[in-house]
């Protein structure tokens, strides 16, 4: 999901009465009805009811329909709308900050230790490789524009996991490391992991170009250079 529909979904929380209904509704063990919702934060229903239905516009929340007598059949009545918190998760960091990836692959790497009995450092290289392979093989499945480089495709593929590429003559400067925290309490193993990471995905995506771990203030690690 992109910035601008994670920024739409957070932004519906700025108001303070949507903001609690949805917090409401997320601590709930059962999905909650609008009267219950307007009861327990003492709102007028129909109030309640167009803020609730506003969180499911946005896909904070989900609907499900239930009698809540348990009766069925003539004379049951109509099913009650009830609301609960959606499965989707939502999240903006500016820069962007793509722990879940990197968590990913330590896990990922140490699984693999544990399981083959191979060294932890191997474990790694190898996770954050497949890890690269995965997301330039997902990246082939959308179409790509005309005449595109592959210098360009690589950059566009970085850009979706929060690199910020920026293009100079023979080379791709990675202007925002997204695992940033990690990097600078565990420098040396985050960056071996996100080099291999990176050369994966251009190889992938049939680039001649070589990753470098060439560090510089307010950038990645990684920089990718034309190859040749």
């Amino acid at each position: 999901m992109n910035l601008a529909d994670q920024s739409s979904r957070i932004g519906a929380l700025a108001d303070p009465m949507r903001r609690a209904l949805y917090e409401y509704v997320a601590t709930q063990r059962e999905p909650v009805g609008r009267e219950e919702a307007a009861r327990a934060l003492d709102l007028a229903t129909h109030k309640v009811k167009f803020h609730l239905d506003k969180l499911v516009d946005e896909g904070l929340l989900q609907t499900e329909f239930r009698r809540l007598s348990g009766r069925s059949g003539p004379g049951a009545g109509r099913p009650n709308k009830l609301y609960r918190r959606a499965d989707t998760e939502f999240s903006v960091s500016l820069p962007e900050r793509r722990y879940d990836l990197v968590g990913h692959i330590l896990a990922n790497a140490v699984d693999r230790a544990r399981r083959d009995g191979i060294e932890l450092n191997l474990a790694l290289a190898d996770a954050a490789r497949n890890e690269g392979r995965r997301v330039a093989e997902e990246s082939t499945g959308s179409q790509a524009p005309a005449g595109e480089s592959d210098f360009t495709r690589v950059a566009r593929v970085l850009a979706g996991q929060g690199f910020e590429p920026r293009i100079e003559e023979e080379a791709v400067v990675l202007s925002n490391c997204p695992f940033d925290a990690l990097a600078k309490d565990h420098t040396e193993l985050v960056c071996t992991l996100n080099h291999a990471f990176v050369q994966s995905v251009a190889d992938e995506l049939g680039s001649a170009a070589t990753a470098c771990l060439e560090p510089s203030p307010g950038q990645c690690c990684v920089l990718l250079r034309k190859s040749g």
